[in-house]
């Protein structure tokens, strides 16, 4: 917290709230004198806003083993601990063949967590639909309060966060996503890039925990980056950066989703591999790339494709490692059940084509998040606006 420091006006009374939020939320429990001291707020200053926090229900005192004395006179300082019984964030993920919903506490611990996949006779809005109304109802009957709901994408979203500008395997456009969203829940809706949301969550809670500069990969039906610099995204004049899925990479000759030839992810996404090994499609990316993996523990032919989807992999990371410089690069989706029989190809090609031996290779790790680590992302984003201090809990 030592890059933070106190607002001192009057005006900025939110921002001096969320500053003793992040404290909380980042070093953990505290009495009223030692977040003082870990902010630099004066101590009655930060003694007003935790009294309105906790009349929000967003902090409360707790129980410690010995309460901590600070040597002033009066009655020991009592821990304050962020709340997760109240305010909660909704993460939903809209991809192609499945939808996905992650709520987190103030906190930051998951509450609930569940995906499913889409039915041949629904579509992606029909499936995303019931599920929100469902987990809406779940969060009622719990007594939670949402701050927010966030729903991550497979395309463009323009700066407003609203508008989905490009979304070639789901043929959605506009802000008629977010306007649905927010017409079911009745709280304020963004839409983000999926790729932006998993490696939010992986830099917050995942493989990339401490790394300040990370990359991240969805593995599903299209492939696209999330760039993390030291916690914050990396967005872009247009807030379109990570749209790595269409780079010229592979095989020249394969038709991407988006109708032209070429992209990378029209080699190295799901539906390609699967089609390269001649297997079906089953609930989950997850469980396909399983079914993939077993198979190639016994078939040379499946090993072989994956060895070529590896090679391609590493490939595309080298030449985003030449600009990027990534300390990590997390691979997620259907590469995490494949694991080394992409990995060690990915790690072999990227050697091979980084430009000098002073050049460090970035450390391929697998996603710890599974199927969700977009929705997580989407959920942890609702709170960024409470510690920021755009948003007062305190307000209602």
């Amino acid at each position: 917290m030592s890059a933070d420091r106190p607002a001192g006006t009057e005006g900025l009374r939110r921002r001096n709230a969320a500053l003793v939020l992040r404290s909380l939320r980042q070093l953990g429990p505290a009495t009223r004198a030692e977040l003082a001291q870990r902010t630099a707020l004066a101590k009655a200053t930060v003694g007003v806003i935790v009294a309105g926090l906790e009349v929000a229900g967003a902090v409360a005192e707790i129980a410690s083993g010995a309460e901590s004395r600070t040597g002033a006179r009066g009655r020991p300082g009592r821990p304050v601990a962020l709340r997760g019984d109240s305010w909660v964030g909704l993460g939903l993920e809209l991809n192609v063949d499945y939808v996905a919903a992650v709520v987190l506490d103030l906190a930051g611990e998951v509450r609930l967590s569940e995906s499913r996949p889409v039915a041949l006779d629904d579509g992606v809005e029909q499936a995303l639909t019931d599920l929100v109304r469902q987990v809406a109802a779940r969060c009622r009957a719990a007594g939670q309060e949402l701050v927010g709901a966030t729903v991550a994408v497979p395309g463009l979203v323009r700066g407003d966060n609203r508008t989905i500008a490009w979304a070639p395997n789901l043929g959605l456009e506009g802000p008629g996503l977010a306007d649905l969203v927010a017409e079911l829940l009745g709280v304020p809706v963004r839409v983000s890039n999926d790729a932006n949301c998993a490696a939010y969550a992986e830099s917050h809670h995942g493989a990339a925990v401490g790394a300040e500069h990370a990359l991240y990969l969805t593995g599903t039906v299209g492939i696209g980056a999330g760039i993390v610099d030291r916690g914050e995204l990396v967005r872009g004049a247009a807030g379109f950066a990570g749209e790595v899925g269409h780079m010229p990479i592979g095989d020249s000759a394969a038709t991407c989703g988006c109708g032209r030839q070429g992209c990378w992810e029209a080699s190295i996404g799901l539906h390609a591999v699967l089609a390269a090994v001649g297997m079906p499609e089953l609930d989950s990316p997850l469980e396909s790339a399983a079914a993939v993996a077993e198979r190639a523990a016994t078939d040379p032919d499946v090993r072989a494709v994956l060895t070529r989807v590896g090679e391609d992999v590493g490939l595309g990371i080298a030449m985003l490692a030449g600009v990027l410089d990534p300390e990590v690069v997390v691979l997620g989706g259907y590469f995490v059940p494949l694991g080394e029989l992409v990995l060690g190809p990915a790690r072999t090609a990227l050697d091979r084509r980084l430009a000098s031996a002073a050049q460090v290779r970035p450390e391929l790790r697998l996603s710890t998040l599974g199927i969700q680590a977009a929705a997580l992302g989407a959920a942890e984003q609702v709170f960024a606006d409470v510690f920021a201090g755009e948003l007062d809990l305190t307000s209602g």
